[in-house]
């Protein structure tokens, strides 16, 4: 089990540096290990479990192999309220992947359910103010982002950048990603300058602490892209999305759900360039690469095709 443990350690780490294959490979190595104690009656060694199988399938979802994900997760959280009890924290934290997987997956409707029990978790547990209630607030803003209810995504995405800026501060990588969060619901609610300041704080911190090649400057480079394109700067935003394309294409992979998202911002820019038939080549690439990773009923998937259709 130290081994397990160190290994969990080891797979947190791979993760921060954008190296999720051998990230997963060390979970489902520590998961391996635990399987072996599965029968103990022993509530440290039954956490252990529940933590590999959690981060297993967090890492699966970044990988986008969401199905096997879901396998992971469905069981770290029946194990964990069975082993550990309907209060746990660590059952928390499951439920909390399992909101982020339901939101890729295009189940948007199960998400809030997971999010909204984890934080009464951590409500009870007297943790409201916590690091972990943030993330929560964050994903919250997030599913009613992706909902279009960018009215009500806004509440919870400021109280998500308010929680962590005082409990991490203001350049911390955390706070970065809930700026980050914050962004696209300002920017749907037509307060464009807004969100470009909120894009380029965020982006300042992830570049300082986490490299100029990392994946989440990547995915602000393209959001911000995108958003100048919109504001006229179409050169700029150009330039912002194809950077923001190759690192994604190095770190991910062509086959990866994030590449298609960030091909079709690409196809938003070259269609404001005049560039038709280029937009055209640009959806029907994404189109390819969403079909493939997350199916043809996901929203997504559907709203590419709209978009390719129209063009």
């Amino acid at each position: 089990p130290d081994v397990a443990n160190a290994l969990l350690e080891l797979g947190r780490i791979l993760g921060t540096l954008d190296r999720h294959r051998d990230a997963t490979g060390a979970f489902r190595r520590a998961l391996r290990i635990m399987d072996r104690y599965a029968k103990m009656r022993d509530e440290t060694i039954r956490r252990l479990w529940v933590q590999a199988a959690s981060l297993l399938g967090g890492s699966l979802r970044v990988e986008a192999r969401y199905a096997d994900a879901e396998v992971s997760l469905e069981r770290a959280a029946r194990m964990a309220e069975r082993w550990l009890g309907p209060r746990d924290l660590d059952l928390a934290g499951v439920l909390n992947e399992l909101g982020m997987l339901r939101k890729y997956q295009g189940r948007f409707a199960e998400a809030p359910a997971f999010y909204r029990r984890a934080l009464a978790i951590l409500r009870a547990n007297g943790l409201a103010e916590s690091d972990e209630a943030a993330s929560l607030h964050h994903n919250l803003g997030g599913i009613a982002h992706a909902r279009g209810r960018f009215a009500a995504a806004e509440g919870p995405a400021r109280k998500a950048v308010e929680m962590r800026e005082r409990l991490r501060g203001p350049t911390h990588p955390a706070t970065a990603a809930d700026l980050a969060a914050l962004a696209p619901i300002v920017e749907a609610r037509g307060r464009l300058d807004e969100a470009e300041g909120l894009y380029r704080r965020a982006l300042a911190i992830f570049r300082r602490r986490l490299g100029p090649g990392s994946y989440e400057v990547s995915i602000n480079e393209a959001a911000l892209g995108k958003l100048q394109a919109k504001r006229g700067r179409t050169a700029v935003g150009e330039r912002l999305v194809r950077r923001a394309l190759a690192v994604q294409l190095r770190v991910l992979g062509p086959r990866h759900h994030d590449v298609a998202i960030t091909l079709t911002q690409l196809a938003f820019v070259e269609r404001l360039c005049g560039r038709t038939a280029a937009a055209r080549r640009t959806l029907t690439r994404a189109l390819a690469v969403y079909r493939r990773a997350v199916g043809d009923a996901h929203p997504q998937t559907r709203a590419c095709r709209a978009e390719l259709a129209a063009l």
